[in-house]
């Protein structure tokens, strides 16, 4: 048995660490040049990372969602699980998405790994993440809500071959693609993955040749070693003692509201431990989310607030503890549906913020927009008789901060992903946008104020279409913080040619929509920091000029 190699001396560390972050960077800008849908190709919803042979994460591309954190992770354990040393051979790519055997947090969400080798020498993985635009089920899209257990939700693709040897395994190919609606995208999105891992396993090859692979196993174990030390030496920044809060969700788009999220915050002796006791069970509708993804958003807000550069690795995931009662929305059991899992993950983000804000005034913010508002847009394209499957998430409001205004119209804390362009969508799709901007008063007020929601106008060519959705804070709004005032509510409407106006359920499954129908859809905006008299007159003066607020809201806000 050899012994494993010195950790690099720090200057070769650093080389080193810098060169393996280079390598999954690389293969995140292959992935999104090479995608062919618009979620994927403009908004960046995918990730990329490399993991050693132990399936622990040593590296994320910048640019990756904090969400798909744990995802991959959870993936890399079924597969270090199920595939014993020597099962796994140059070549092999696996892929997999469900929340209950491929480790994943939803199913549109693919992710596919692959073994390195370096002469025969197993060295680590490669993985990807990619979330598809449609995954089959019942409701393009597989996002919409009304949607009650997995099943419904689209395919569940347990960790399988989808490469052997180098060689694409047809038959599994033609099943995925038989289940999922528009298939030619699908197909390649795919392949996308595929480029991915190859550019991130020939980057690895030409590492291992110059420094060795007994230097770079060394180097991974350095990497988390001192990541997990970091993070820890961070938590004594914050006070030791118990740190408590909640908020409730809205509702799981069929008959459950006001679903509260509890936390408890322990801290003290380097470490950390977040208990989630008292959070509500899980629900029918399609919210609940996996251990695997309350990890990711616990992991990102520890960083966010802590130590915003410390690198995504197994350090961070190691570095606290998590108590979450199986069988809740923030541990659910199967077959609890997941698809909008996000909305979860981005209140349990709003929750710790609250839990820590006596402790750590200066690093907190207001609630953000707190959801990830998502629409799916589906119908035959009148210009050439095809599907179409047109799905995004819209950003919204980030909270007022200690020392400057929130951001407006941004996606927002777990999902680092762009808003499609109007010019992307109307080129790509047979819908119009109407109206693309900002939404008047609805950052909340504050000594820093609120980011202002996003407003989109959408309208059908020639055909009638379909929209789907999923909003959260659309009943209870961002809160502000330190006496900012809480910033507006998110909404959907349909407004029918006649002139008739109706408010959407903020989980609709389905609503067609024809020529002269618009689809409005508003997300909520995010909470003030601070009190709104103590905002500085020239604050006030910019926010009048702007042309962001009313007079109306200016005069109740900030009486001068």
């Amino acid at each position: 048995m050899t012994s494993r190699a010195a950790a690099p001396d720090p200057i070769t560390l650093e080389i080193l660490h810098n060169a393996l972050r280079s390598v999954v960077d690389e293969s995140f800008i292959a992935l999104m040049k090479s995608a062919y849908s618009t979620n994927i190709k403009e908004r960046h919803d995918h990730s990329t990372a490399l993991m050693d042979r132990q399936g622990r994460l040593v590296a994320q591309a910048e640019m990756s969602l904090p969400i798909h954190l744990s995802s991959m992770m959870g993936m890399m354990g079924v597969v270090v699980r199920k595939f014993p040393p020597g099962s796994l051979h140059e070549g092999d790519i696996l892929v997999g998405n469900d929340p209950y055997a491929s480790g994943g947090t939803h199913l549109p969400d693919v992710g596919l790994v692959m073994p390195i080798f370096v002469k025969g020498r197993h060295l680590g993985y490669v993985a990807n993440i990619a979330h598809h635009a449609d995954m089959g089920g019942m409701a393009p899209g597989s996002m919409a809500g009304g949607m009650t257990e997995i099943y419904q939700e689209g395919l569940r693709i347990p960790v399988i071959h989808l490469f052997r040897k180098g060689e694409l395994v047809k038959d599994v190919f033609e099943l995925l693609l038989l289940n999922q609606r528009v298939p030619d995208e699908r197909r390649g999105d795919y392949f996308a993955q595929v480029a991915a891992c190859r550019i991130g396993e020939r980057r690895l090859v030409e590492l291992a040749a110059s420094h060795s692979v007994e230097t770079l196993e060394a180097t991974f174990d350095e990497i988390i070693t001192r990541t997990e030390s970091r993070l820890r030496g961070a938590f004594a920044t914050i006070p030791p003692g118990v740190y408590v809060a909640e908020d409730v969700m809205d509702d799981d788009g069929l008959e459950a509201r006001d679903l509260p999220i509890k936390c408890r915050i322990e801290v003290g002796n380097g470490r950390m431990t977040l208990d989630f006791t008292g959070t509500a069970r899980q629900v029918p509708g399609n919210i609940n989310c996996t251990l695997n993804a309350t990890q990711a958003a616990v992991s990102y807000t520890l960083k966010a607030l802590l130590d915003p550069d410390v690198p995504n690795n197994q350090g961070v995931l190691s570095a606290y503890d998590i108590v979450a009662e199986p069988g809740t929305i923030v541990n659910c059991s199967f077959p609890a549906s997941t698809a909008a899992r996000a909305h979860v993950c981005q209140r349990i983000v709003d929750v710790i913020i609250r839990a820590l804000a006596d402790a750590i005034p200066k690093l907190v913010v207001g609630a953000a927009n707190g959801a990830n508002t998502t629409a799916v847009f589906t119908g035959t394209d009148p210009r050439n008789n095809r599907p179409y499957v047109y799905l995004e998430t819209i950003g919204g409001g980030f909270g007022g901060r200690a020392t400057k205004d929130g951001k407006d119209g941004v996606q927002v804390h777990i999902t680092n992903t762009s808003n499609l362009p109007v010019e992307a969508i109307e080129s790509e799709y047979p819908l119009i946008v109407e109206s693309y901007s900002l939404v008047e008063d609805s950052g909340g007020a504050g000594r820093y104020r609120g980011g202002l929601a996003l407003r989109r106008v959408v309208r059908p060519l020639g055909h009638t279409a379909v929209f789907s959705g999923h909003g959260e804070r659309f009943r209870h709004a961002p809160w502000g913080i330190f006496g900012g005032k809480d910033g507006m509510r998110g909404r959907f409407v349909l407004d029918k040619a006649g002139g008739a106006r109706e408010e959407l359920n903020p989980k609709p499954l389905s609503v067609p929509f024809g020529p002269g129908d618009r689809i409005v859809m508003e997300t909520p905006g995010a909470g003030g920091y601070g009190p709104p008299g103590e905002r500085e007159d020239e604050l006030v003066e910019r926010d009048r000029r702007s042309g962001k607020f009313s007079a109306v809201y200016l005069a109740a806000h900030y009486r001068r």
